[in-house]
């Protein structure tokens, strides 16, 4: 008998197939970029909102991404295909690499120094030349300037000021993940929560006005 995750394979093989659905038989992996951002910050507002429900909800929603791209690979010629099978097998044998400390008997240390090994461990693995190699360029910017900010002080690289000025509100942004980053705050979170915040303040004022408003005619 298949486990569910099994029959979402399973599911994901019938939609794709001959006779199956013809919008999912007509996606490839360029036209489902756009539901991968969207069930990523579904999932993440779940998080922020405490639903547990949803959050299970919106984590399917992230898997069925998972398997459609593993679907669509598997349609690749031969030598290039795979599937959600090799998917898994590459995330075990790279947690199993990672994490020493817990599989290989070595030493474990801090936390931060578990994450150390791992980013080293990283840019071994994949031939990294650059303090920026691996930084994806398309996430949001306040996190992509905490995320190079990040890699600057862990190399010890110092870019100097010359490339400053390009944007005035920009550079007193950056300055703030700069501070942000110095005292080991996510900006990105921190903002979310600012802006959360807002965003309800702004329900209770629509609430607390409604009863003042005249009617529409």
């Amino acid at each position: 008998m298949s486990t569910p995750l099994e029959r979402a394979v399973e599911v994901m093989d019938r939609l794709r197939s001959p006779g199956g659905c013809a919008w999912d038989a007509a996606q490839t992996h360029e036209s489902l970029t756009r539901y991968l951002i969207e069930e990523t910050y579904e999932v993440l507002e779940a998080i922020e909102t405490g639903n547990v429900a949803l959050l299970r909800e919106e984590l399917g929603d992230l898997l069925l991404q998972v398997l459609f791209h593993a679907r669509l690979t598997q349609e690749l010629p031969p030598g290039e295909a795979f599937g959600i099978e090799e998917v898994a097998a590459d995330l075990v044998d790279k947690l199993v690499r990672r994490h020493p400390h817990v599989f290989a008997g070595v030493a474990a240390g801090s936390a931060e120094e578990v994450n150390e090994t791992w980013e080293r461990q990283k840019v071994v693995e994949k031939g990294r030349t650059s303090a920026v190699d691996g930084v994806p360029t398309a996430q949001p910017a306040l996190a992509l300037a905490a995320k190079l900010v990040s890699r600057a002080h862990r190399t010890g690289l110092e870019p100097g000021e010359g490339w400053r000025g390009a944007d005035e509100w920009g550079d007193r942004l950056f300055a703030l993940v700069e501070e942000a980053a110095a005292v080991g705050v996510d900006p990105e979170g921190a903002l979310r929560r600012t802006v959360m915040a807002y965003r309800a303040a702004m329900l209770a004022a629509e609430s607390e006005g409604s009863g003042d408003r005249a009617p529409e005619k």
